[in-house]
């Protein structure tokens, strides 16, 4: 993240873009929305294919408008799913306290801390995420075992028009996060302003927007619609399957449980995520807003919609070297992380790999001027890479992919744009993290040398 080259005297961040940073905004911008179409109308036009309508394209035999006329185009029986979607994930989030926390050991729920934002603040939130998911999900299997209000493939067969539905949601909110910036912000000390109105919109003004004291954008956006509709999203799919074909593959049936581990893990941890670079350094803008309402929905579930229109049934040592892959890659993400948590929670007095953790005693200065001290692991994974923790995030996706069989590039999107988006986060937050630590940092990159892959990243 860039850092601040001043502070104006009512202390908001002001910092100039370089051109190279806002070409690439620009161009997010002007081409993300298209190719989440892409992917999808590829899927209902040309059984997944990515190639086949660019051939097309080039040869004539398709034009723009004969594609774009074939898509499903907005309905107000989609408007009226999502609205009631959205509705739902709003009352879970706002209006049921979490009681999950008191009954189930070793879950942290409730109200929690979140880290301290630059301008010296801590944000309390109200954690409720695996609550929301669990009563969303009995709704779910109550209505397709008893009630039968609606089919359990109305995801898959109204996927386009939702398209529609969830980039006016994202664009909304956007767009409303951006105005308020300038016109109320809920902390104007944790506002980053640039000269540039096209990254102020896509990178975000506010550090934590709010509305009221609880709902907080970054953390319902995140999780509730996005990661709690994943899970739902693959049931559809697979339910599509089983109506289509009369079963279901057990590629199908792979995605849906390496996949639901990872949201699960996700909500039971919750209030780590608190943590993490999206709540702790990134501002509200439309990559979070946008990118929560469609590019997760749409773009981290390409497995299961290619499985739709091209089932795969694999043979059981690829089955099973699947599910070894996305295993190891899950423990050795959730082992690294709850590394991490433990050393912070502890403050080093814990055992790491059975020894008492090194580390790097490391000072630096919030934005309001004062003095605070940490520590950096040189211990356990943390010492292995510096990012292990992505490294195993990066094998659980490419299991989702080889899940998917080799038969076409279009289940591998992800795999790719993760690889860059951990990569760019590796480098984003190392140049963030020398910015704040100086030469404890240069100390800690001496200790732990490699970020991804020891021996060669």
């Amino acid at each position: 993240m860039l850092e601040s080259q001043g502070l104006s005297p009512s202390h908001r961040f002001q910092m100039e873009v370089d051109w190279f940073s806002l070409s690439g905004v620009i161009l997010l911008l002007c081409t993300a929305p298209f190719q989440v179409f892409f992917f999808v109308m590829a899927c209902d036009q040309y059984q997944c294919s990515v190639t086949q309508p660019l051939v097309e394209l080039y040869s004539g035999e398709a034009t723009l408008g004969s594609i774009w006329d074939k898509a499903p185009s907005f309905t107000w029986t989609a408007a009226q799913i999502y609205t009631a979607w959205v509705s739902l994930q709003v009352v879970l989030y706002m209006c049921v306290p979490d009681i999950t926390h008191k009954f189930l050991p070793g879950y942290s729920g409730g109200v929690q801390d979140g880290a301290r934002t630059p301008a010296g603040l801590i944000n309390k939130y109200e954690i409720n995420g695996l609550q929301s998911w669990l009563i969303t999900h009995a709704l779910w299997y109550a209505n397709a075992k008893y009630f039968h209000w609606f089919s359990p493939t109305i995801i898959f067969d109204n996927w386009i028009p939702l398209l529609w539905c969830t980039n006016i949601l994202g664009y909304s909110v956007s767009t409303f996060a951006f105005i308020k910036a300038y016109l109320f912000p809920t902390n104007a000390e944790d506002c980053k302003f640039t000269g540039n109105v096209f990254y102020n919109y896509m990178m975000g003004i506010e550090f934590n927007p709010r509305i009221g004291k609880w709902f907080d954008f970054k953390l319902f956006f995140n999780g509730r619609p996005g990661i709690v509709a994943w899970t739902l999203i693959n049931l559809s799919y697979a339910a599509k399957q089983q109506e289509l074909y009369g079963y279901v593959t057990n590629s199908m049936i792979l995605v849906n449980v390496l996949q639901g581990i990872y949201v699960l893990d996700f909500f039971w941890n919750e209030a780590w995520y608190l943590k993490t670079i999206d709540i702790c350094h990134d501002h509200f803008g439309w990559y979070l807003g946008w990118g929560d309402c469609v590019w997760l929905p749409f773009l981290y579930t390409l497995q299961g919609l290619y499985l739709v229109y091209n089932p795969v049934q694999l043979s059981t040592a690829h089955a099973a070297a699947v599910l070894l892959l996305g295993l190891t890659g899950y423990y050795i993400f959730r082992s690294a992380n709850h590394q991490k948590d433990l050393f912070r929670r502890t403050d080093g007095k814990c055992s790491i790999w059975g020894k008492k953790p090194t580390f790097i005693e490391c000072a630096y200065r919030s934005a309001d001027g004062c003095l605070h001290h940490s520590k950096l692991m040189t211990s356990g994974f943390w010492g292995v890479a510096r990012h292990l923790n992505y490294t195993g995030d990066l094998m659980g996706s490419l299991a989702y992919c080889v899940a998917c069989g080799f038969g076409h590039i279009h289940p591998y999107f992800y795999i790719f744009y993760m690889t860059i988006l951990l990569v760019h986060r590796c480098v984003r937050d190392e140049h963030r993290c020398r910015s704040k630590y100086g030469k404890d940092w240069k100390r800690y990159t001496d200790a732990v040398p490699y970020r991804l892959l020891p021996g060669i990243f």
